[in-house]
């Protein structure tokens, strides 16, 4: 409830807190890959725009969240930051799909808000292109708060991964 209420007072969209929270939250990077995971976002919302309304049931409620900050110089970052926001425009608009897909990219995100948002998530995108993410603690802590590690195995998902088993890594 508390990150549904936040995204609703700063981010003008109203979500269903009863919705799958899939967040990607990071420094805006290409080998952080949102890129992927926006396009990822525009397949699933086309493929639902071509499925008969009857049978729109299938589909699980996702709210994708999408935070970072690009470098000041870092044009593709902010480009990427551009194509969230236009997609989320969109899709939000769209009343046909009934709220199975919201799109939100949080802005100025920061541990204040990760604070926020890490313990409401439900799968969280750890998908840097294999052998340039560091050891980071951001996946730990998604882990630590029950939500699914949806990444490759680079960084700290190599650690995870000997410490809860590869079968619980997708």
């Amino acid at each position: 409830m508390r990150l549904s209420e936040y995204i609703a007072a700063n981010c003008n969209i109203e979500v269903d807190p009863m919705a799958l929270f899939d967040v990607h939250i990071k420094r805006i990077h290409e080998y952080k890959r949102q890129l992927l995971n926006i396009l990822g976002v525009i397949h699933r919302y086309l493929k639902i725009k071509k499925t008969k309304e009857a049978d729109r049931k299938s589909f699980v409620p996702r709210v994708f969240i999408f935070g970072g900050k690009a470098a000041a110089a870092y044009h593709m970052a902010k480009t990427i930051i551009k194509l969230i926001n236009s997609v989320a425009a969109v899709i939000n608009a769209d009343t046909e799909i009934d709220g199975l897909i919201k799109v939100v990219y949080i802005a100025n995100y920061n541990v204040s808000l990760a604070e926020i948002i890490i313990p409401a998530s439900d799968i969280n995108q750890q998908i840097s292109t294999t052998g340039t993410e560091a050891s980071g603690t951001g996946n730990m802590k998604f882990a630590l708060n029950g939500s699914l590690i949806l990444g490759t195995l680079d960084g700290a998902n190599v650690e995870l991964a000997e410490e809860m088993g590869e079968e619980n890594m997708f």
